[in-house]
């Protein structure tokens, strides 16, 4: 049967003749993609006849038509109503076209709930009768209607009152002026009026305090962070108004820990090393949400020289991190860890757990002072350390995270932790999300964001196709990045701000959970791909973060770790999981639930820090709030690695080589199998079941007798045949 050929120059088989369509279903073809823009148009049109209209009329008359009705109803506020919606339709019609602004809907609502108040406050200040409303005056029947039965039940104090409080709502809608920005405000003005006072009455200030009695032994050098002593980071200024509101993140309590249990344990330490030939005296506490820390600093034994004279010596190290066993058992400790020494301060550290964990929540971290002074939209909130202040660090520096820990230890809480405070901080034109979840239950409860390319991939073999498609990702903005002579994310963006035709690059968190599975099931292309994204991708804005369960060297390879600088561990089973992830041990004395070691890629030593804590329902509000802000034709990112993962299936379903055989019969008008054996280098049968793939796809003409060639179908205008045979495969 003969084969038609196919719109891109290939034939296909049993094809039927394709009508012309006529004219009216040209017409309307044409008309279908622009639906939007003629009824905007159709509105504005509308609403300014109506306008000119309402001018043209006699002020205190109103002849029996339909036009009236405005000018019955609004009064005056018909003019207002009518531009609102011709500014509406306006607005439609050119939706396409590149504004400078976009109105937000609490915008729209604002300036309608704004002019719905201002009808009944004309009407009670002009003292308008029904008569003078039916002609238009003093509001309109509406004005009427919403201010005169308010005004026989209140009377007009209160309905007044009432109405200039929604006259207040309404213009902190429209300027975008909210709850927080009221409370900075007042903020601001209570500092200013201390400041004042100050000024008016300095003799006050200059009173020396009142000495207070120290509690027994270390109480005076106590050095304890209480919850509420952080200092809170002022407002951030020029916040994009569609973020969430701070309101949305719960507020957490901190666990007090009495100075008579910290003298307590304080002394037991001391007796223990004392009762082992050791001495050594607590000179620091840090308190924090999980763990205490003791600095004690070791102190000298006497003992005689060479000579006879006696000689003090100083206590090592060594010899107190040895008894961190004993230690614990005279704490009654579950787990005990020792730090010596602590980076940076003369003390080795004995990090005891407290009796109950306080709880750390996100809010506390993005109020605090550390988180604000990253200033930058990858700043992520990691927790509190063991002295109880905030840790936050920047994503963009790291530049990629490795997290490991046992089932249960908080990787994925502490993951979705840094989900949501990206997303609380930065709005879709500035971050993608990308998210890969075998274990399928906890990433996808941010199905839904704007911010996601896609939806949550939880499954393996797609897992691989996001990864080649970000690799893809990657080489397109270098080539960007070449064409306006820019070294990295940043520069890009400062140049193509001034290029109309040039838009800005959004930076790409990828967060990819349980890599044991991934790398069990395609160890070879996810190493591959993870290791070239590690080492490149920094300039491009694209920053993993990857999370395993099983911190093994053959999952956690050599290579990895040495494109992972950054990396978090949690709770681990052995010693020998913790130098894996680590390369030292203590991992494995931590306490579960969020309690993790945080090693930078400048750091000398891990920081141990408790982590970040968001339930469900402050996810469930986030993304919620994400939803109601977005426009109504707002539509979801799409998953644009279909069509890789198409592509590899096709390959590993028919031949490995069948890609580099397509780009081989690009160059000739004929083809033949010993053509192909001869340049892929491959046995007869692999040659002959290439070539069979091939007339499958349209490329070949039918097969001759014998060892004939064949004719080729491929269009030398298309530059991926592959990829015009699968999209025609989808239609």
């Amino acid at each position: 049967m003969a084969r038609s050929k196919s719109s891109n120059g290939r034939r296909k088989k049993n094809s039927p003749p394709e009508l012309p369509p006529t004219w009216d279903e040209r017409l309307i073809n044409s008309l279908t993609p622009w639906r939007v823009e003629i009824l905007g148009g159709g509105i504005f049109l509308s609403a300014m006849l109506i306008f000119m209209a309402l001018l043209s009329l006699p002020a205190n008359a109103c002849p029996g038509v339909f036009i009236c009705i405005f000018r019955e109803l609004f009064g005056w506020g018909a003019y207002l109503l009518l531009l609102s919606i011709a500014a509406g339709g306006l607005y439609l019609t050119l939706r396409k076209v590149d504004h400078p602004y976009h109105p937000r809907l609490a915008q729209v609502i604002g300036f309608e709930l704004l002019l719905l108040t201002l009808l009944p406050l004309s009407f009670i200040i002009s003292g308008t009768t029904l008569p003078e409303a039916h002609l238009g005056q003093g509001g309109g029947l509406v004005g009427w209607a919403l201010s005169v039965p308010l005004l026989d039940f209140f009377g007009p104090l209160l309905t007044g009152l009432f109405y200039l409080a929604l006259l207040a709502y309404s213009i902190s809608l429209l300027v975008g002026f909210g709850y927080d920005d009221l409370l900075a405000w007042l903020n601001r003005l209570s500092q200013k009026l201390q400041q004042w006072a100050e000024q008016i009455a300095p003799e006050e200030q200059t009173a020396p305090p009142t000495a207070v009695s120290s509690p027994p032994v270390i109480a005076n050098e106590l050095n304890v962070i209480e919850e509420t002593a952080v200092h809170a980071a002022p407002p951030i200024r020029g916040r994009d108004p569609r973020l969430p509101p701070i309101t949305l993140l719960e507020t957490g309590t901190a666990v007090a820990l009495s100075p008579a249990d910290i003298d307590a344990k304080a002394l037991i330490i001391e007796e223990t090393l004392t009762h082992f030939g050791l001495t050594g005296k607590v000179t620091q506490i840090q308190r924090g949400p999980a763990v205490t820390q003791f600095g004690v600093e070791p102190g000298y034994i006497e003992k005689p020289g060479p000579d006879g004279k006696i000689k003090r010596h100083k206590i090592r190290v060594g010899q107190i991190a040895s008894l961190r066993k004993d230690l614990a058992l005279a704490l009654a400790a579950k787990r005990l860890r020792i730090q010596a020494p602590v980076p940076g301060k003369g003390v080795v550290g004995i990090e005891v757990p407290n009796e109950e964990t306080s709880i750390v929540r996100l809010r506390q971290i993005i109020e605090s002072e550390p988180f604000y002074k990253l200033n930058t939209p990858t700043a992520v909130a990691l927790g509190r350390d063991v002295s109880g202040e905030p840790v936050a660090i920047d994503l963009a520096k790291m530049p990629h995270l490795l997290i490991a820990g046992t089932t249960g230890s908080g990787k994925s809480v502490s993951i979705g932790a840094m989900i949501t405070c990206l997303v609380f901080n930065n709005s879709p034109d500035e971050l993608h999300l990308v998210m890969v979840d075998p274990k399928k239950v906890e990433f996808i409860r941010f199905n839904g964001l704007p911010h996601l390319i896609g939806n949550v991939e939880v499954e393996a073999d797609r897992a691989v196709g996001v990864l080649r498609w970000l690799t893809a990702e990657m080489d397109r903005r270098y080539e960007l990045f070449a064409q306006l002579n820019a070294r990295n994310l940043n520069g890009y963006n400062r140049k193509a701000a001034g290029i109309p035709d040039r838009k800005k690059l959004p930076y790409i968190a990828v967060f990819i959970d349980e890599l044991a599975d991934l790398m069990h099931t395609y160890p070879g292309d996810v190493e591959r791909t993870l290791c070239r994204l590690a080492q490149m991708a920094r300039a491009t804005g694209i920053h993993l973060v990857v999370a395993t369960q099983r911190p093994s060297t053959d999952v956690i390879t050599g290579l990895i770790k040495a494109n992972f600088p950054a990396r978090i561990s949690f709770a681990v089973a052995s010693s020998t999981d913790s130098r894996v992830i680590l390369d030292s041990t203590g991992a494995d004395q931590l306490l579960g639930k969020g309690d993790m070691l945080f090693l930078a890629p400048d750091a000398p030593a891990p920081v141990r820090v408790q982590g970040v804590f968001v339930n469900d329902h402050e996810i469930d509000r986030l993304v919620s709030h994400w939803q109601n802000v977005m426009p109504a034709d707002f539509a979801p990112m799409p998953a644009p690695w279909e069509s890789l993962i198409a592509k590899y299936a096709l390959l590993d379903e028919t031949d490995t080589l069948l890609e580099q055989a397509i780009d081989l019969i690009q160059k000739y008008d004929t083809v033949s199998t010993s053509l192909l054996q001869r340049r892929l280098r491959i046995g007869f049968p692999r040659a002959a079941r290439i070539m069979e793939h091939l007339y499958e796809m349209g490329l070949v003409e039918d097969p001759k007798h014998g060892g004939k060639t064949r004719k080729t179908y491929v269009d030398p205008e298309d530059e991926d045949p592959l990829d015009s045979y699968l999209a025609d495969q989808n239609e």
